[in-house]
């Protein structure tokens, strides 16, 4: 291959539209734009903005409120996953799993504001697992084998 040889995949480049070359391209005069005015120009966006019309979002009731700072973060295990660390023996079963564990194991990279449990997969191994939160069928398939789930429910310390 060489330089001059280099061109792009069918379909790759869309060859724009020839703006404004008369009346009988379809798209001359005022180039698809409508009349004068604001929206004729360019760098002119009007969002939300309705002709006149109250816009939706000033229709709609405020509702809620929810800061991005305070919010919490938890980061999901699925029961499947704990299968796969107990199987590959990164995870040992008489040992209580936790955050520390998992992030040990591989099989989370941090703990943020705590574990959350859920059902996904299947476990076939009794285990004690120490989470912030789980599901109720993720915590009926644990005890179903023997295991036990403890939800603490509480932020872990800040480290």
């Amino acid at each position: 291959m060489k330089l001059n040889e280099i061109r792009d995949n069918d379909g790759a480049h869309y060859r724009a539209k020839r703006l404004g070359r008369g009346i009988g391209s379809g798209k001359g005069k005022t180039s698809g734009r409508g009349g004068k005015g604001q929206t004729a120009r360019t760098g002119v966006t009007l969002n939300g903005f309705e002709g006149g019309q109250t816009p939706l979002h000033r229709r709609l009731p405020k509702r809620g409120f929810s800061h991005e700072a305070f919010r919490r973060r938890f980061q999901v295990v699925n029961l499947g996953r704990l299968q796969v660390a107990l199987e590959a023996g990164r995870l040992r079963p008489d040992v209580t799993v936790d955050g520390a564990a998992l992030v040990a194991a591989g099989v989370l990279r941090r703990v943020g504001d705590g574990v959350r449990l859920l059902a996904k997969g299947e476990l076939k191994t009794p285990l004690t697992i120490e989470v912030v939160g789980a599901s109720k069928a993720a915590v009926a398939a644990v005890e179903k084998l023997g295991g036990k789930v403890v939800v603490t429910g509480a932020r872990p310390a800040e480290a």
